[in-house]
């Protein structure tokens, strides 16, 4: 049993992942036809991609296989003889419990440790392509934007590895509350300046603005730059060689001013360390945990609710791995002369409704509707209508057998008292 469940749930799996896998794949063609993608990375990021699909394809394919070896013991007659041997159902079910703890370890492992690092890893690396393709952009004596970063250069090698005559322009708008780098320039214009500059009418509050509320721009300019190899980090850097950085402050006189000999700078950085609504999906299991509980740094509350959506999300999804057997050992019984199929689909209904209503209680505890132990509400409630399907009509034939005995026990006083009273009869007689 326990070899036959898991070689079709193999085949199932390897049916369902490339069904899944297709439509993904189709689409990343098309981004490498167009030049934004590496047709080398292709099968990198699938790879990434993988335990993402994993992690919901996997308990569908335990139970359907589960629905296909049991529903064939009922078709051939062969669960009739193991009954008649002494065996029941739940007997067999619970001699696979190894292969269980298997997939609910395995569908753990996916869920808390898998999927993140593969969304982590895939983001990292198509950041790396998008500034790739960004330098592939690059053209002499021509600007060239790449988020918060306009590049300039006057020549560059074949490879685009090595520029030359750079020019670099990062706009850095200062965050609200924050009084970091952008509030150590000293942002005003004494009355001497603004009386030259004919601004002396203009209000005060504006001559003579609060730093923080100001953006920063930050100019580089170097005569060569490379750009630094930093394998599959997340990490894109770039070297500057022999120039000078300017930090200069929107509606300020005054800048900042440094000579360099060499400068490392930036592009692009790996997931931040405060947790947001957008990488939520990539925090390993311990960060995600601190911030669900409120004990990690979030940026708002709605990053709280997120965390704890997610956390219960991964949480609640190995246990559809102990739902699927105690659905499909009821649901694969059929009668005789009925097909196995007949009761396929509307069981797959049935348990992907289950896996449904975890992937809708995240965006609802996302949300702040419900609370985050709805998870545990909606797995108890689909373990309840298990046991029932498995118990109820046994339950219902044992109430039935004792109130007939009750009621025979009942009758059976009733029916001596009579006996006797006519043979009392009789003997007057």
């Amino acid at each position: 049993m326990t070899r036959q469940v898991a070689s079709t749930t193999a085949l199932v799996l390897g049916f369902l992942v490339v069904m899944m896998l297709g439509g993904r794949l189709i689409r990343y063609f098309g981004i490498a036809a167009e030049g934004r993608l590496d047709i080398s990375l292709l099968f990198t990021i699938i790879g990434y991609n993988l335990p993402y699909f994993l992690e919901l394809i996997l308990p569908l394919a335990f139970f359907i296989a589960l629905m296909l070896v049991f529903g064939r013991l009922y078709v051939d007659q062969e669960m009739a003889v193991i009954n008649a041997s002494g065996v029941s159902r739940g007997r067999l079910a619970r001699l696979m419990t190894p292969l269980i703890l298997a997939l609910f370890v395995g569908e753990a492992a996916l869920s808390i440790v898998g999927k993140p690092w593969g969304v982590r890893s895939s983001e990292a690396v198509w950041q790396q392509q998008a500034l790739t393709s960004a330098f592939d952009l690059i053209r002499p004596n021509e600007f060239i934007s790449s988020g918060n970063y306009h590049l300039y250069v006057g020549s560059l090698s074949d490879d685009k590895k090595k520029l030359q005559d750079v020019i670099l322009i990062q706009s850095e708008p200062t965050q609200k509350g924050n009084t970091g780098k952008s509030a150590d320039m000293n942002n005003t214009i004494d009355q001497e300046t603004a009386d030259q500059m004919g601004i002396s009418d203009m209000p005060k509050d504006i001559i003579n603005r609060d730093a923080k509320d100001i953006s920063k721009d930050t100019i580089t300019l170097a005569k060569r730059a490379e750009q630094v190899n930093t394998g599959n980090s997340g990490v894109t850097q770039l070297d500057l060689f022999q120039g000078r950085r300017y930090e200069v402050g929107a509606g300020s006189l005054k800048y900042n001013q440094v000579a360099f000999d060499r400068y490392r700078i930036t592009l692009t950085e790996s997931s931040q360390e405060v947790i947001t609504e957008d990488n939520i999906e990539t925090q390993p299991i311990g960060p995600l945990w601190q911030a669900a509980t409120g004990d990690a740094q979030t940026s708002t509350n709605n990053a709280l609710r997120a965390a704890q959506g997610e956390l219960g999300y991964r949480l609640a999804l190995p246990w559809l791995m102990i739902i699927a057997p105690m659905l499909a050992v009821p649901l694969a019984q059929v009668r005789p002369r009925q097909g196995r199929w007949l009761r396929l689909f509307p069981s797959i209904l049935l348990f992907v409704s289950c896996a449904l209503g975890i992937i809708s209680l995240k965006n609802a505890v996302s949300k702040g509707s419900i609370s985050v132990w709805a998870y545990a509400w909606l797995v108890l409630g689909f373990m309840a209508l298990a046991l029932y399907l498995n118990w109820g009509s046994r339950v219902q034939h044992r109430l039935r057998f004792r109130k007939q005995e009750n009621r025979l026990a009942v009758a059976a006083p009733i029916s001596s008292l009579d006996n006797q009273h006519n043979s009392s009869q009789g003997g007057q007689s």
